[in-house]
């Protein structure tokens, strides 16, 4: 079960973990975008770790709004809104709960997997952020039928995501800043996708 404070210590951690690897993702956008991801990642996840200091919030699904609205108006570029979708859409699942369970936060994720695909449009194998996401979604789900916990769909789905960050390296990119560069985009993981993962492993370690 997660309750308003583990979500909380998601954002804490995730905050923590973007300004430790903010290089590693700019280097990583310098290759085949802006340059700027890291940076402006690191920036919009600061803002939202705040929250929990400076607001009480009522519930999981207010809290997670104003994540949501926060990575809007501070992440730059087009991970602001995809995040900040990613989270509005989160919580509407959420809501009129203190204590999520690991059918409910399956049905989170989807709802913000599926409120990223609506707003970036991408699909599989586009070389963005939905080829970390869309396995572990998958592999959340996947995970239900055997009756696992939720700590162990959650480590399911990071490990997917990894894996789905990995095989972004050979695609040439179809969305994005990184299609302008065609071939030239293959041989670089995206990342998008590495921020992605980041925010699952995250997960994993604090949601439950």
């Amino acid at each position: 079960m997660a309750d308003l404070t583990a979500f909380q210590n998601w954002l804490a951690d995730a905050s923590a973990t973007l300004k430790e690897q903010s290089e590693h993702l700019t280097d990583l956008d310098r290759a085949i975008g802006d340059g700027d991801h890291g940076t402006n990642m690191a920036r919009g996840f600061t803002a939202c770790a705040r929250l929990a200091e400076d607001e009480e919030f009522e519930g999981i699904d207010t809290y997670l709004k104003k994540v949501g609205m926060t990575l809007v108006s501070t992440v730059g570029g087009a991970s602001g809104p995809l995040y900040g979708t990613f989270f509005l859409r989160l919580a509407g699942p959420l809501a009129a709960t203190d204590d999520a369970g690991a059918a409910q936060v399956g049905q989170a994720l989807r709802a913000g997997i599926e409120g990223i695909v609506a707003r970036g449009k991408a699909e599989a194998g586009d070389k963005t952020m939905y080829d970390a996401f869309a396995p572990a979604l998958e592999a959340f789900e996947g995970a239900a039928g055997s009756g696992s916990s939720l700590a162990d769909r959650l480590q399911a789905a990071a490990e997917a995501g990894a894996r789905g960050r990995d095989a972004t390296e050979p695609l040439v990119a179809r969305k994005g800043r990184a299609s302008y560069l065609g071939e030239r985009s293959a041989g670089h993981i995206d990342p998008g996708a590495s921020s992605a993962t980041i925010l699952l492993e995250s997960a994993a370690r604090t949601l439950s």
